[in-house]
Parts: structure tokens; C-alpha cells; sequence
């Protein structure tokens, strides 16, 4: 069985919010239960592939955002790659 996201081409060209936005829809329908078994099938797959497409350009805004970094005296030193994960 081919993986989800190859099987969505058009999910490439969606920004973040609309896949965002499409995936919270398809939830919402299976959440609901009144799709049927074929159709929950196949908008389930979708969904994977709009999961991994949000993941993805997620990881990608990450990569560019940096983060400022002050010296002692709270002036700008320069900037530093941003970590999502608090150290600790």
C-alpha cells in the first residue's frame, strides 16, 4: 500500500493553516461517526498525509527561526538557532 502522503499530491501546495484547517474537519467527520467504512478509510489517509505535511513545514519554520541572545549587561549579542525543547 503506497504511503498517504504520495498518494495526496495536492496536499504540497496547501500552506500550514489550510492543511491545518482541512485536518480538523476530517477529524471532526470521524469523530461524529456517520461516515461510512470506505470513505472513513479514505479521508483517514488523507489525514495522515495532512499530519505529515504539517509536521513537516512545522519542522521548517523551526530551522529558520532564531533566537536573540543578550549579554550580561541585557544587550544584543547576536542570535543563536531557537530550541523548541526547554533544556532542563
Amino acid at each position: 500500500m503506497a504511503k498517504p502522503a504520495a498518494k495526496f499530491l495536492d496536499i504540497r501546495e496547501l500552506s500550514f493553516e489550510r492543511a491545518l484547517k482541512e485536518l480538523e474537519q476530517i477529524v471532526s467527520r470521524l469523530e461524529r461517526g456517520d461516515v461510512e467504512l470506505e470513505e472513513s478509510i479514505n479521508i483517514w489517509e488523507r489525514g495522515e498525509a495532512l499530519k505529515e505535511h504539517c509536521d513537516r513545514l512545522l519542522k521548517q519554520a523551526e530551522s529558520r527561526v532564531e533566537k536573540i541572545t543578550l549579554d550580561a549587561k541585557g544587550e544584543v549579542k547576536g542570535t543563536e538557532p531557537f530550541d523548541a525543547e526547554p533544556q532542563g
